[in-house]
């Protein structure tokens, strides 16, 4: 048998000679971190990494970038990321959530509440949060930092882009407030020991606070309401409503309920009534929807005083015939509290009032309710009479509806 004929080895295939396209779609999946350690690799992969379509997924998904963007700033897509990231970089795993919440706020308020648009500010500057930590003495976090890069809180002026709440005899409208107005407000006493205010309402005083340190009970950075505890030996002892954990989690969970319809417009305004989809019943033509808020500003843990409002909505379908236009006569509430008490009320009217429902009608209207457990819930009927059959009378269900007051703390002060 003959002997094979002699083969020369290969040698190693070198980097510089694979084929360009299945190296771009290596780096394609790299991060932009692993993207600019390739350039620092060798020759060949630093003009690969350098491509500019790499760096096009990277502008859109870190800064929001759009090709109109793009255009305007007439610059390639790594030169954008480069130069965004020397200013931004280190807000780069919040920059894009805080960013796409502040479109999306403000698209929704040019719609909805347009003179708000104008109380917003410009962008701080990074020296202006620096200044401000000297200032306090306490380091800001990224997140809320970020933010104020993007817009500098607003005018104190009303309404606030918080939200707001109205009763006959009470208002409250909370301003975002600006880094500088918040440094001013920057808490070193006792038992709001370095809590900065992120809220203020120019009719109450009320204001959310967060956290900057652990102290007094709380967790670092976290955002609450604070009331004083009546019953406390301390004058410095304070009760807390958590309303977040976080600043990134506290405005985009609030801007959230905003641009998806959770929070109703009334006049212009944001009003924080929190709607349950199940909150809703219909008897024969009519449906009955109910919202709740809680008011931490009137509402106390010692003694136990536990405020909440309500909103009802009374709506007739605009398919009801004519001659089932009828008026409002009565109400029956049922009132249970956590733990079980049941109190019943009866009453003419609603707030003073006897509405006429007609097809296609709504009626709606506010009132409150105190419990001295932290939840509880109400439900019961209206009675209503036809104006067109004037004998006939019939309930309409008013559905069950659940108030429960936020978590809360007593401080350590």
């Amino acid at each position: 048998m003959a002997a094979p004929p002699d083969t020369e080895p290969s040698s190693p295939l070198s980097l510089e000679q694979l084929p360009t396209d299945p190296l771009l779609l290596i780096l394609s999946f790299l991060d932009y971190r692993d993207l600019v350690s390739c350039c620092y690799l060798n020759q060949r992969l630093n003009q690969l990494s350098s491509h500019d379509p790499l760096w096009k997924r990277h502008c859109k998904k870190y800064w929001l970038i759009s090709e109109e963007e793009k255009s305007r700033r007439n610059q390639s897509w790594k030169a954008i990321f480069t130069s965004t990231y020397a200013d931004l970089g280190r807000y780069i795993h919040y920059y894009a959530t805080l960013k796409k919440a502040w479109d999306d706020l403000e698209k929704y308020l040019g719609q909805w509440c347009p003179r708000m648009i104008s109380s917003l500010k410009e962008s701080a500057r990074e020296e202006d949060l620096d200044a401000v930590e000297a200032q306090i003495r306490c380091k800001l976090p990224d997140d809320y930092r970020c933010s104020f890069r993007i817009h500098n809180g607003q005018k104190l002026v009303v309404p606030g882009l918080m939200g707001s709440m109205a009763l006959s005899n009470h208002y409250r409208s909370e301003d975002l407030l600006d880094i500088d107005t918040a440094a001013g407000g920057f808490q070193q006493r006792l038992g709001l020991k370095q809590c900065l205010p992120l809220t203020f309402c120019i009719h109450t005083g009320l204001s959310q606070y967060m956290a900057l340190e652990s102290v007094e009970g709380r967790n670092k950075y976290e955002i609450f309401y604070q009331c004083p505890d009546q019953m406390a030996r301390k004058p410095s002892a304070i009760v807390m409503f958590i309303t977040g954990t976080s600043y990134l989690e506290w405005f985009t969970s609030y801007v959230h309920e905003v641009v998806t319809g959770g929070y109703p417009i009334i006049r212009d305004q944001i009003f924080r009534y929190v709607h349950d989809k199940k909150c809703v019943a219909t008897t024969e033509d009519i449906t009955v929807s109910v919202s709740t808020s809680f008011l931490p500003e009137l509402s106390s843990v010692h003694p136990p005083h536990y405020f909440f409002t309500y909103r009802i909505r009374i709506e007739m379908s605009k398919d009801a015939l004519p001659e089932k236009t009828c008026q409002l006569d009565s109400r029956y509430w049922r009132i249970t509290n956590a733990k079980g008490d049941v109190e019943e009320v009866q009453g003419p009217g609603v707030v003073g009032e006897f509405p006429v429902i007609g097809p296609g009608k709504v009626y709606e209207y506010t009132s409150c309710t105190t419990f001295s457990t932290t939840s509880g819930y109400m439900e019961g009927y209206y009675t209503f009479h036809c104006l067109y059959y004037k004998d006939r009378f019939f309930n309409v269900t008013i559905p069950r509806f659940h108030m429960v007051c936020p978590t809360f703390k007593v401080s350590t002060a």
